[in-house]
């Protein structure tokens, strides 16, 4: 007689019930994670162990009758890892996306998150993920406030007014805990100035719209690049304040003689390795042009600044291993490219409220299995 094997499945109203949108928990947990990041407890995909995912994308044109066909933004896409610490758990988040799904009164991509016993290998849950990853993506700009802001960031500049901006903004101001002040820049000005007024409302801070870029960003304090545009946004070098911390979530590039003074503060140059060693692969005239942070692959690859593993992570300076901020005047610039354990460890926090709550429907896998 085999072992029984059940599962936990979670709907995204019952997510909501658990607390999957309490950024101010999530931004806990993140913090945590980062300092498993910094002990190596922790395991991605790939022969480095460190890959993000594996997307799986489609043809520009077929004679296949059905097959879907290449457009902005369209793939499945495959990441798995493994969390240490008090986690100890495996899990994948799988998700497709297609531009054209808001027209049909869907998001632009669609998530599950699947969680297994490390070591039974069993599956202990399965769980609406969008919101787990909305969350823990702006969660994750959270963590970086809290440990490399000065104390003192009045203002914050939001570039882009789309879903992912409003989620690092939402962390965001819970760490800042002297802000007073948020300019927001997107393509579209009455898109920002909607926001701006939401946030006026809601949280009585001042909130406006800025008519340039420059104008957002010498303003700030703390600027957080998270727009959806196609083509990264280009920052002067002279804009960034001193004392200034710079978030990317999204695409941006910064006058090079920028890093020269300023430090970079990764999530994880081990990932971002990766991600170096993807983009040799590919034609030189392809090289370095999509993704985050990848104007500095480019000036890693010209000698201009150290390998990618001699850099900083965030993990690093959270367990002591190297400097974060060191004094109010240091300019700093943090890179987010987006980790799996991200999306595991909250999916794991959340279903730990789930299961107090006595939420989710149990899924019997089998009784006992057929093959042992």
């Amino acid at each position: 007689m085999g072992k029984k094997t059940e599962f936990l499945y979670l709907n995204e109203e019952e997510m909501i019930q658990a607390g999957v949108l309490d950024y101010a928990r999530c931004i806990d947990v993140e913090e945590e994670i980062f300092g498993l990041l910094g002990k190596d407890d922790y395991r991605m995909g790939g022969e480095k162990y460190n890959s993000h995912g594996i997307a799986m994308k489609f043809p520009k044109e077929s004679s296949n009758p059905g097959m879907p066909i290449d457009a902005p933004d369209r793939r499945f896409m495959a990441m798995v890892g493994y969390l240490g610490g008090r986690f100890h758990i495996a899990g994948e988040k799988w998700y497709g996306s297609n531009i054209l799904n808001p027209e049909r009164g869907l998001p632009r991509s669609i998530l599950m998150v699947m969680l297994n016993d490390a070591d039974t290998c069993e599956p202990v849950a399965l769980m609406s993920g969008n919101l787990v990853s909305s969350v823990r993506t702006g969660c994750v700009p959270g963590v970086a406030v809290r440990h490399l802001a000065t104390k003192s960031s009045a203002v914050c500049a939001c570039i882009g007014a789309g879903p992912v901006s409003k989620a690092c903004f939402e962390a965001i101001r819970v760490e800042a805990k002297a802000l007073k002040e948020v300019v927001i820049y997107d393509l579209f000005k009455e898109k920002a100035q909607a926001w701006a007024d939401e946030i006026t409302a809601k949280y009585g801070l001042k909130a406006w719209a800025a008519d340039s870029l420059e104008e957002a960003v010498r303003a700030a304090d703390i600027i957080s690049v998270a727009a959806s545009s196609v083509k990264p946004v280009n920052i002067s070098n002279d804009w960034l304040k001193k004392g200034s911390l710079i978030i990317f979530t999204g695409r941006c590039n910064i006058d090079e003689d920028y890093f020269s003074s300023a430090k970079i503060i990764w999530d994880n140059p081990k990932m971002h390795d990766v991600y170096y060693d993807d983009h040799m692969l590919l034609p030189e005239n392809e090289r370095f042009v999509n993704g985050i942070g990848v104007q500095i692959y480019r000036m890693v690859n010209e000698g201009k600044l150290p390998p990618l593993l001699d850099q900083t992570g965030l993990g690093d300076v959270m367990v002591g291993k190297r400097p974060g901020r060191e004094s109010d005047d240091d300019r700093i610039c943090f890179i987010a490219g987006g980790m799996v354990i991200w999306d595991i460890g909250w999916s794991y926090e959340v279903l730990q409220n789930a299961k107090k709550l006595g939420l989710g429907t149990t899924l019997k896998l089998w009784d006992s299995p057929n093959l042992n």
